[in-house]
């Protein structure tokens, strides 16, 4: 039995051993876990305190800043500015305004005359009526091709895309 016992006390003591040691591992686990922990919970109190330093550090630049303003004297500024700014604008009115050029012709009277001329016109196309009309162009004696212009040859396409071409110039 003895040489029997020595395995089996052999095994019971890599058991124990490995109880211990998974032990060990979770308690060493636990202490990493609460260390992470402690590390994260001061990572975001560095922060939040370099936050309000920043954010303090700002309200005192900003106070220092307005310091020797005055709201009173800013309006008074801004009233200035739009003042001058006004005056530039009447003195370029008046620069750019031409002298004795057309003073002395009135507004009224000039639309007046304008649309005298335009029933002037109105009144020469209206005689005009009974004039024969200039001779139309003749119809072609060609065949129109029943075939869709999808269809059609390419130079016939480029053909037409050319009379366009053509006729958008020449409204232009």
């Amino acid at each position: 039995m003895s040489s029997c016992s020595f395995p089996i006390l052999a095994a019971l003591q890599a058991l124990k051993r490995k109880k211990r040691y998974e032990q060990q591992l979770a308690q060493i686990d636990g202490t990493l876990s609460t260390i992470e922990f402690q590390r994260e919970a001061l990572e975001n109190a560095t922060t939040n305190t370099e936050v309000l330093k920043t954010m303090s550090d700002a309200a005192r630049a900003m106070k220092e800043a307005h310091q020797h303003m005055d709201i009173d004297k800013v309006d008074d500024l801004m009233a200035e500015i739009t003042e001058q700014q006004d005056i530039a604008q009447q003195i370029s009115d008046a620069i750019s305004k031409p002298v004795g050029f057309g003073d002395d012709v009135d507004e009224d009277e000039l639309l007046a005359e304008l649309e005298e001329m335009e029933q002037e016109d109105l009144d020469k196309e209206l005689l005009n009526v009974g004039e024969p009309t200039p001779e139309l162009p003749s119809v072609p004696a060609s065949r129109i091709p029943s075939v869709p212009a999808s269809k059609m040859p390419a130079t016939a396409v480029d053909d037409d895309d050319e009379d366009m071409k053509q006729l958008a110039a020449w409204v232009s």
